[in-house]
């Protein structure tokens, strides 16, 4: 024990003389502030010098012989790990699986994620993924992947391991909100195929489109929802577990209801990154009243369009604070193997303001319930009177034949060979009181819709 005090000791002494040495040699030590600012050059040698002073301690007095390489690696990755949770240091290794995850097909769940407060936390399963089937919610913090813990461990490294072979298993260990433990939920991998947009009516007059992420194809796929549906009085957006995608895409989408301003703004340290993206006069709708629902899942380019649309005074936004994923990353490749993942940028919506860690705050709160409807036994409708009826005249008289209308059935199915036929073009009166989110947006369409035609 003395032995390893005197050698601490020692290695303090040299780092100290070195350090006073180095501060005569360039000049006075820099002061601390209490806010950052530009390193000067003086500044810059001596922070270098630094690093390189316990670098060369390391490989000299550490208990195990050492890679010089490998630790200037491992230092560059904490060096970006602590910059922020999207930068990060790529060796030759993690460049090549970037290059075959952007070229090649691989398995995955359907999932995706961010950080939050420091852990890994679910922004949103993607619908009809393996994730989605398995019950994974948005919010939802990742402890374990298989049998490695999360803790200290970046996206990419976490996006490393959830991919692999299709129909191959994996288990996440995940805490959620409101349970008293750990879940452990068991995946099985599969090539993700996401239809972006889809399509549906409310009542004939509200033309409700879900956007699950924004792919190359979700503009078009608008126009052509919009297109077929020439009645519309309403649009309601339903961005709700939307982790994002192409900026183009969510720029193209507020285009289409806005006719002029910036959409969003991009702005970096480095001019070149400094970019703003005007809306345009053709073809767009300015009238079509437009409900947007957003929540927790919503990030990146779902927060873009419901952000700007909500700053223009275009559309009112119900649900839930969205995530807050609002910087720009580009990947440069250092030399011919590695390369650099770092944040540059940050978006800013119309108004000025950023979306980085705050998020766009709805208009009106909404959160996600099931609403209990007692129906009154007694106020029947003509046609389910008629029904009722026939069946107690039924039970009455065991011997008479009753032919009950075939034709009373639900508001949206029809019956053929005891099998039932759901209409998956409208939203229903069932589905509107499993989403008590859906239910306030739709209610505060209408309302707008009223407004609008008393305009008119």
């Amino acid at each position: 024990m003395s032995f390893m005090i005197k050698k601490s000791k020692k290695v303090i002494v040299a780092g100290l003389v070195s350090t006073v040495t180095a501060a005569y040699l360039f000049g006075t030590f820099a002061q601390a502030k209490s806010t950052p600012a530009p390193s000067s050059a003086k500044e810059k040698l001596e922070a270098y010098i630094k690093f390189t002073q316990i670098l060369n301690v390391i490989e000299k007095e550490y208990v195990d012989d050492v890679n010089t390489t490998t630790l200037v690696d491992k230092a560059l990755k904490g060096l970006m790990t602590n910059l922020d949770a999207h930068s990060t240091f790529m060796d030759t290794k993690s460049y090549k699986d970037l290059s075959v995850q952007t070229k090649g097909e691989f398995g995955g769940l359907g999932i995706s994620i961010g950080m939050k407060d420091g852990a890994l936390t679910v922004i949103a399963p993607l619908d009809g993924t393996p994730a989605f089937r398995a019950g994974i919610k948005a919010g939802d913090i990742i402890l374990k992947i298989d049998d490695k813990a999360t803790i200290g461990m970046n996206i990419d490294d976490s996006v490393k391991l959830m991919r692999g072979k299709p129909k191959t298993d994996i288990t996440l260990t995940i805490i959620r909100k409101n349970e008293p433990k750990p879940l452990k939920i068991k995946i099985t991998r599969d090539i993700i195929k996401i239809q972006s947009v889809y399509a549906k009516t409310i009542d004939d007059t509200i033309l409700y489109l879900h956007i699950t992420s924004f792919d190359q194809k979700v503009v078009k796929s608008v126009k052509e929802a919009i297109a077929k549906h020439p009645k519309t009085k309403g649009i309601l957006l339903d961005l709700r577990n939307n982790p994002g995608g192409l900026l183009d895409q969510a720029v193209g989408l507020v285009d289409l209801f806005v006719d002029h301003g910036v959409i969003v703004s991009q702005k970096g340290r480095v001019a070149t990154e400094n970019v703003a993206y005007k809306a345009t006069k053709e073809n767009t709708d300015t009238n079509t009243p437009i409900v947007t629902l957003v929540n927790g899942g919503s990030a990146s380019a779902s927060e873009i369009v419901s952000g700007a649309l909500q700053d223009f005074n275009r559309s009112v936004t119900v649900g839930e604070n969205t995530f807050g994923k609002g910087s720009v990353q580009i990947v440069m490749p250092v030399g011919q193997s590695e390369a650099l993942k770092l944040t540059v940028a940050r978006y800013y919506l119309p108004s000025g303001r950023t979306i980085q860690n705050v998020g766009v705050k709805p208009d009106i709160v909404a959160h996600l319930n099931k609403i209990e409807v007692q129906e009154d036994p007694i106020l029947l409708k003509e046609r389910d009177l008629k029904k009722h009826l026939e069946i107690e005249l039924k039970k009455i008289d065991a011997n008479s034949t009753i032919k009950i209308d075939s034709n009373i059935t639900g508001n949206n199915t029809t019956r053929e060979n005891n099998t039932t036929k759901v209409d998956t073009t409208i939203i229903t009166k069932d589905q509107l009181i499993k989403d008590t989110q859906l239910k306030s947006a739709t209610d505060i369409l209408k309302a707008l819709i009223i407004t609008n035609k008393g305009k008119q």
